[in-house]
C-alpha cells in the first residue's frame, strides 16, 4: 500500500501539549519501568499475515515481566492516523504505534514521539540506510524500523523474447538496447517501458543515481538541490525514458500502473515489488498471458551501478505521552529482533537490516528484491518536507518536464524555489 507523507496539519494543534511531555534523556527509559499494561497499535497487515509473530513478542515480554497485560488494536492504513491524532490530544495514547516510514517525519517534527536509544535495539548498527533515515530527526532516534519494501524492474518475457531478448539486463546499456528492440517491434502506441511521468519515486532514483539529491542540509538549514548539475543529469535521463518509451498519458502518476500493465499496453515497469504479481492477478490481467510470464530484475542505473531505490516500509514508535515507554521499547525489540525478522522474511518482507538482507541474496526467490534494496535513498528529513509533498512540487515539476511544458532546467529551478520557501518551516 502506498503511504503518503502526513503534512501534520491534523496534529499541529495538539502538539503543544504533547511536546511539553517530552523526555530529553534520549532513551525513553525513564517512564514505565514498572508498567503493568501495554497497548500496541499495529496495522491489519500484522493481524492478517503474521499474528504468530505478535504473540511471540508478547510472550517474550511477559516472560520477563509476569502479569503484564498486553492489549492490541489493529487499524487500516487510511484510518490509523486520524485515530492517532485524536488520541494524542488525550491521556490515552498507545504505547507502541506502527507508522509508515514516510509518515514519521511530521510526527517527529511536532514532538509526538519519545526519543529512543538505538543501541538497545538488535541490529540497529546495521539498519538499512533509508529506514534509519526515516526514524532519525535532529540527531535523535524516534522509532525502530520494522520491515521494508523495495522497487524492482519487471518485464514480460514473451514481449522481449519476441524482439530477440532472452535474458534480463545487467547494465543500463543492455536495458535500453532491449527496450529499443521492443519499441521498434511493437510500434508507437505501445509503451516498451510504462513509466508514469509524475512518479517521483522513480525520477528521484535517477537523480540520486547521478549523484544529485532533492535537497541538502548545510549549517542546520536545508536547501533545494534539483538545479545542481548532478540532479539535472538525473532528471535528463528520466526525461529520455519518458520521451522514448512511455507512450501513455503523460499527466498520470503511478497509482494505477499495475492496472495499465495488466491491460497489456506495456512491456516493462519499474515499481514496488508487488506490482508485477498484482498485474498478473486474473482480475487485473486482461491479456491472459501474464501468469508465469513476468520476471523481476534489479534495475541497472545509467551510472553503471544498480539504480538506488526508494525504500517503503513500516516503523514502530513510542508516543511521548505513553506511560510505559520502557516496556514499549522492550516489546518493540522483541518484535523486530532476530526472530521477528526471520519470521517477516518468511512472509515475503524485506528485513530492517543489512545483515539479514545479505542472507536473502543467496536465495533465488528473494535475490532480486534483496539486491535492489541494498542501494537506497530516502526523502530529506527536513522540518518542512511535509509541505513539499502536500504541494506536490516534484510531481508538478516532472509533469512539466514530461509534457514538454518546461525545459528540465526551468522546471528544476521553479521546483527549487518552491521547495526553499517551505522546507525549513515547522
Amino acid at each position: 500500500m502506498k503511504r503518503k507523507l502526513i503534512a501534520a496539519i491534523g496534529i499541529a494543534g495538539i502538539m503543544v501539549s504533547v511536546a511539553a511531555c517530552g523526555d530529553d534523556s534520549g532513551s525513553g527509559d525513564s517512564k514505565g519501568t514498572d508498567a503493568k499494561e501495554l497497548t500496541v497499535w499495529l496495522t491489519v497487515d500484522a493481524q492478517n499475515n503474521w499474528p504468530e509473530l505478535v504473540k511471540a513478542a508478547d510472550a517474550a515480554v511477559q516472560k520477563k515481566h509476569p502479569g503484564v497485560k498486553i492489549n492490541h488494536e489493529y487499524y487500516g492504513w487510511p484510518d490509523k492516523n486520524a485515530k492517532l491524532d485524536a488520541v494524542l490530544a488525550t491521556d490515552k495514547a498507545p504505547d507502541v504505534v506502527e507508522m509508515g516510514n514516510t509518515e514519521m517525519l511530521g510526527y517527529m517534527v511536532k514532538g509526538a514521539f519519545a526519543p529512543l536509544d538505538a543501541a538497545k535495539f538488535d541490529n540497529s548498527s546495521a539498519w538499512l540506510d533509508g529506514l534509519k533515515a526515516s526514524v532519525t530527526y535532529d540527531g535523535k532516534t524516534y522509532g525502530v524500523p520494522y520491515y521494508a519494501g523495495g522497487r524492482v524492474g519487471n518485464w514480460r518475457k514473451d514481449v522481449f523474447a519476441a524482439a530477440g531478448v532472452k535474458s534480463t539486463p545487467k547494465t543500463y546499456a543492455e536495458l535500453t538496447a532491449a527496450l529499443d528492440k521492443v519499441q521498434q517491434k511493437q510500434g508507437g502506441k505501445f509503451s516498451a517501458w510504462y513509466q508514469p511521468t509524475r512518479d517521483w519515486y522513480a525520477a528521484m532514483s535517477f537523480v540520486y543515481d547521478a549523484g544529485g539529491s532533492i535537497a541538502k542540509e548545510e549549517g542546520g538549514q536545508w536547501k533545494a538541490n534539483l538545479s545542481s548539475p548532478e540532479s539535472l543529469k538525473g532528471l535528463g535521463e528520466f526525461k529520455t525514458v519518458v520521451d522514448t518509451y512511455m507512450h501513455g498519458d503523460k499527466t498520470k502518476d503511478e497509482s494505477d500502473r499495475y492496472i495499465v500493465y495488466g491491460q497489456g499496453k506495456s512491456g516493462m515497469i519499474f515499481g514496488a515489488a508487488w506490482e508485477g504479481a498484482t498485474s498478473a492477478d486474473p482480475k487485473n490481467d486482461k491479456t491472459g498471458k501474464l501468469k508465469d510470464n513476468l520476471e523481476n530484475f534489479v534495475m541497472p542505473g545509467p551510472s553503471g551501478k544498480n539504480l538506488p531505490v526508494f525504500l517503503g516500509g513500516s516503523d514502530l514508535a513510542v508516543p511521548v505521552k505513553s506511560h510505559a515507554q520502557a516496556l514499549a521499547a522492550e516489546w518493540i525489540n522483541a518484535f523486530t529482533g532476530p526472530a521477528g525478522q526471520k519470521g517477516l522474511m518468511a512472509k515475503g518482507n524485506l528485513p530492517n537490516n543489512k545483515t539479514d538482507l545479505a542472507s536473502l541474496k543467496n536465495d533465488p526467490k528473494t535475490a532480486v528484491p534483496a539486491t535492489a534494496a541494498e542501494s537506497n535513498w530516502f526523502v530529506p528529513m527536513a522540518p518542512g518536507w511535509g509541505q513539499v509533498e502536500k504541494a506536490q512540487v516534484l510531481q508538478t515539476m516532472l509533469q512539466s518536464i514530461g509534457t514538454g511544458k518546461k525545459s528540465v532546467e526551468a522546471a528544476a529551478k521553479d521546483a527549487d524555489a518552491a521547495i526553499d520557501k517551505v522546507i525549513n518551516t515547522k
